[in-house]
């Protein structure tokens, strides 16, 4: 038995329908996917641009919202949040130089305050061993040649109280003898290029050949023009012994004070302490010798055993000190 199967065909409006189903099924799900798709995207820009309000600037740059204005989200307080934060940050650099300027001039006043103590405490320092009297000012003692007539008012008290009236000022001694002008011209001054130095050079070779007042004149004009050369500590003690060797302690006691005074680890100082207990001995003044004696023992242990040793115990022996 033989079977047959006849094939039935189907109208082109039943397969016009299927197609359309088959392509409706398959369009929907692409519909509802690009329309979540969108969404997600919109969320996702509004997410940013709130973040970017909330922390302008967080990377350095400043970022504008992504939502234009017919957006479905308000974007009408981003520009509010953004000049607060920009006047908080305005109002920080302010704060922050201000800071800057009070802490520059903090240190500047405790610089100035520095320097200040400094020179308050080096202006105090000389005067601490007052026992040997004051030392010499800027305005040294005036040295007197023998052609400068002596003031009438100290002449009563270098006379031992003699009327100024009974001794005019004329009876003073002339001046050098032309002996001596020629003998001190015959000291030839050295000319080099320290001139400082050739000024001392010149009144130690006054004072070495016994030309003590033209020896004075020329130390005391070294020392006032050039305080702070190598050769101050030698000028201003051997102005001292210029005095000293003169019969004059009274007048040497300041200048080996000062020079003791200005540097004690200067080359001279030693010696000008020493000279110093000198001029007071000379004075009889056992007290303020002692006192000289006593200080350099203690601040100059090495020389007093040593260079200055021999110095020192002469001047020891002349002296009772407690």
């Amino acid at each position: 038995m033989t079977i047959r199967f006849t094939t039935i065909p189907f109208s082109r409006t039943v397969l016009g329908g299927l197609a359309m189903a088959a392509v409706a099924a398959t369009s929907l799900p692409a519909a509802a996917q690009s329309v979540d798709e969108s969404r997600i995207r919109k969320i996702e820009a509004e997410v940013r641009a709130l973040q970017r309000s909330v922390f302008p600037g967080g990377t350095g740059k400043f970022f504008e919202p992504e939502i234009s204005g017919n957006s479905a989200s308000p974007t009408t307080t981003v520009p509010n949040s953004t000049t607060a934060v920009t006047d908080i940050l305005v109002r920080l650099d302010a704060l922050e130089a201000q800071l800057q300027g009070l802490t520059s001039q903090t240190e500047q006043n405790t610089n100035s305050l520095n320097l200040l103590s400094t020179r308050v405490a080096a202006l105090e320092t000389p005067a601490a061993p007052s026992p040997f009297g004051p030392s010499p000012t800027t305005s040294a003692p005036t040295v007197t040649t023998p052609t400068t007539s002596t003031p009438a008012a100290n002449l009563g008290a270098m006379t031992g109280g003699a009327s100024s009236t009974a001794q005019p000022v004329q009876a003073a001694p002339a001046g050098p003898t032309a002996a001596r002008l020629a003998a001190v011209q015959e000291i030839a001054k050295p000319q080099t290029d320290d001139p400082g130095d050739d000024e001392y050079t010149y009144g130690f070779r006054l004072w070495d050949a016994g030309f003590y007042p033209e020896a004075q004149q020329q130390l005391t004009m070294f020392v006032e023009k050039y305080p702070t050369h190598s050769r101050a500590t030698f000028g201003r003690n051997l102005l001292g012994r210029a005095y000293l060797d003169n019969g004059k302690p009274k007048e040497a006691a300041p200048w080996f004070l000062r020079n003791y005074q200005s540097d004690k680890q200067a080359a001279r100082a030693p010696d000008s302490l020493l000279y110093l207990a000198e001029a007071m001995i000379a004075q009889k003044d056992t007290s303020r010798a002692c006192i000289a004696l006593a200080e350099f023992g203690d601040t100059y242990p090495a020389l007093a055993s040593g260079r200055l040793a021999d110095q020192y115990q002469s001047n020891l022996r002349k002296v009772t000190c407690n």
